[in-house]
């Protein structure tokens, strides 16, 4: 029998990629034997679309037969798993690339696993306050918080929920501008003070903070993207991967270092 060798390889990617249902039925006969009904099903094509497609699949001895069944060579196996690592770093790439430019430039630096782990959560039109539940679920679950610039527009729709986590005892350090713990002291005078008057919560002021914010909740990390102009928060990224909460503990650590207490005149709203 001849086989197919023609073209580059980016041919044969071109070929697999044209179409949506040709890498997750070369993927499926990786697993094990299929007949092409049932193929058909899990692909949601007709018997014609994927008699050629196995067809296709046969000409590059990525595939064989066995008796009405189909199965992957250990070529296919290759193939199927290469397009699938392909797919995952486009989709991650995918994931990251509307938030990068508000990233701090840190994230660059990891490899590609650590990116795969993070968790992004991003404004849309119809969802705006989407980041912000986002962080209140996350927030709701952990049983320590250091936050480096929650800002406003973060903490004031979760400040609720806050300050009843901080009264059944939720261990607590903010770290903001002086506006902004001015904001909250002044919009809620009296739960302000009895949160400041807890010793389980902690509120410090720093002049000149990263334009991103960083929370540390337990095991997990937040990464808070604000826009500079409206100051809304667009995006929230989340992870436990270790490498980026060893990474937001140093920044904590070094702003958490340079802050300073809240004065308490300051205390009145």
């Amino acid at each position: 029998m001849e086989h197919r060798n023609m073209g580059s390889a980016i041919v044969d990617i071109a070929y697999l990629a044209r179409s949506e249902h040709r890498v997750p039925t070369l993927v499926a006969l990786t697993e094990r034997p299929r007949s092409r009904s049932e193929l058909c099903e899990l692909a949601g094509v007709s018997s014609s679309t994927m008699r050629r497609t196995l067809d296709e699949f046969d000409d590059r001895l990525w595939i064989r037969k066995d008796g009405y069944q189909y199965v992957a060579t250990r070529l296919g196996e290759a193939i199927a798993s290469g397009m699938g690592d392909l797919i995952e770093r486009v989709e991650t790439e995918r994931k990251l690339r509307h938030v990068w430019h508000w990233l701090p430039d840190a994230i660059s630096e990891f490899p590609f696993e650590t990116w795969s782990e993070l968790t992004v959560t991003v404004a849309e039109p119809d969802a705006p306050y989407r980041p912000v539940g986002r962080f209140e679920s996350l927030l709701r679950e952990t049983a320590t918080l250091r936050f480096l610039r929650p800002e406003v527009a973060l903490m004031d729709p979760c400040f609720d929920v806050l300050h009843q986590l901080i009264e059944e005892g939720l261990d607590t350090t903010l770290i903001d501008r002086p506006e902004c713990h001015t904001y909250f002291l002044s919009t809620y005078p009296n739960r302000s003070s009895e949160m400041m008057q807890r010793d389980n919560f902690t509120i410090l002021e720093h002049d000149d903070l990263s334009p991103y914010g960083i929370g540390l909740l337990d095991e997990r990390v937040t990464i808070s993207c604000y826009d500079q102009d409206s100051g809304t928060v667009r995006a929230l990224v989340d992870t436990d991967a270790p490498a980026v909460r060893e990474w937001a503990k140093s920044v904590y650590e070094t702003y958490r270092s340079g802050a300073r207490p809240v004065e308490p005149q300051k205390n009145i709203g």
